[in-house]
This record gives C-alpha cells, sequence and structure tokens, in this order.
C-alpha cells in the first residue's frame, strides 16, 4: 500500500510540473503534422483549351489540352470586363474559372496576345521598346539594350514576364502583370500603381516599295 501511494504521489507531482509554470498554465499543442503546405491552395486554377464552336455571347465552350469540353458562363466576366482578347473558334484561350467550374472569372485570348507590343522610350521618347510574344511561351526585346527578354506564361489570369537585366548576373527577374485592356491594337498592363501603354508595332514597308512620282515638265518651270 505504501508503495502504491508513493508511485501516485510521483505522478501527480509529475503531472504539477508539467501543467504549471510560474502560476501559468502551458498546454502542449498536438502534433498532428498539420503544418505541411497544402498544395492545393497554390495550384493554378487556369484552364487551358482551345474555343470551342459552341462559344456565344455570354457562354464560352472550351476544348481543354486534357481533351474535356467545358462550358462556362461569361456573364461575371463580362460584366466586369475580364474577358480579354475576345472569343474567337480555334483560338487558344487562358481561362480563370469559379471553383465548381461553372463560371469564368477571367479569359484571355492568348491568340490575341501574340505579337510585337511596342511604346516610345520611357527615357526620351525617341524611339518605339517593348517585347514580342511568340508561342510556345518565346519572349524577346524589341530595341531594349538592357534587357533580355526570356519567356511568357499566363500564370492565374495574369501575364509574367521572365528577363534578365544587364549587370544583374544570370538573376531572372520575374514581372507579373494585370492585364487591363487587350485589343487588335492595344495592350495596357499594369504592375502596382505603375500602367503600361503599349501599340501593336506597325509594319515599315522596305523602301524598294515607295513609289516615287516620275517627273513631269511642269516639275522644271520657273
Amino acid at each position: 500500500m505504501k508503495k502504491i501511494s508513493v508511485v501516485m504521489l510521483l505522478v501527480a507531482a509529475v503531472a504539477w510540473t508539467m501543467s504549471s509554470c510560474g502560476g501559468k498554465t502551458q498546454q502542449v499543442p498536438f502534433d498532428d503534422g498539420s503544418d505541411t503546405v497544402d498544395m492545393t491552395a497554390l495550384q493554378d486554377p487556369t484552364i487551358y483549351g482551345v474555343c470551342g464552336e459552341g462559344s456565344a455571347m455570354n457562354t464560352l465552350q472550351i476544348v481543354t489540352d486534357l481533351g474535356d469540353t467545358i462550358t462556362l458562363d461569361l456573364t461575371y466576366a463580362r460584366e466586369n470586363n475580364q474577358v480579354f482578347g475576345g472569343l474567337e473558334t480555334g483560338d487558344r484561350m487562358a481561362v480563370v474559372p469559379n471553383s465548381k467550374k461553372t463560371e469564368a472569372l477571367i479569359v484571355v485570348n492568348q491568340m490575341a496576345l501574340l505579337g510585337n507590343w511596342v511604346m516610345p522610350n520611357p527615357l526620351d521618347g525617341s524611339d518605339e521598346v517593348g517585347f514580342r510574344i511568340k508561342e510556345g511561351g518565346i519572349l524577346e526585346g524589341i530595341e531594349q539594350s538592357t534587357l533580355t527578354y526570356k519567356t511568357w506564361r499566363l500564370v492565374r489570369g495574369k501575364l509574367e514576364l521572365i528577363s534578365i537585366r544587364e549587370g544583374a548576373g544570370e538573376e531572372e527577374e520575374v514581372n507579373l502583370y494585370d492585364i487591363v485592356k487587350l485589343a487588335p491594337d492595344s495592350l495596357i498592363l499594369k504592375d502596382g500603381e505603375d500602367t503600361y501603354e503599349y501599340g501593336r508595332q506597325q509594319e515599315k514597308k522596305p523602301l524598294s516599295d515607295i513609289k516615287l512620282e516620275e517627273a513631269s515638265e511642269d516639275d522644271y518651270k520657273i
């Protein structure tokens, strides 16, 4: 009996020591491994595919890269000016849907992004500078002496441009822009408080295509 009483006293003493310190109760959290990162929250929900024939004013039918055909309501995206580049059957699209994949929140026509986009040089306005967006994520600079563009992609409806700045070693510079406007001849991007307005670069005709007017006798009269 004495041995049992001693053991019980020791157990009680240990329990009291572990549960109190300086008059304050300390609770030790149970480690159930919940500190792991929720990877599903980090995944890009964007649906990539081709605009289907069943698309209409307020409906987008998209044939995904996985082979599924999904129809999404465009009402929300239309009302919030989040449809960029328009809808054209056969064009590649990037769509951010709601959680149930019944409604489109952001729609970007990737084909409308392709091409040369330029703006006046912000330093002196003398030259046009910008970038060339090509298929396959290829990105090239236009009259960029200190910046080498590498790749581009759409992430959650935003345009990501990756480049390397001269003098910064091989460290890549990643810029993520909100698309404000995407029209046939206009691309407006926003990065925080800064807004960048680009126009589609016009092709320059070679000198050989310029036709000169033939001289006439009247040109030599004084």
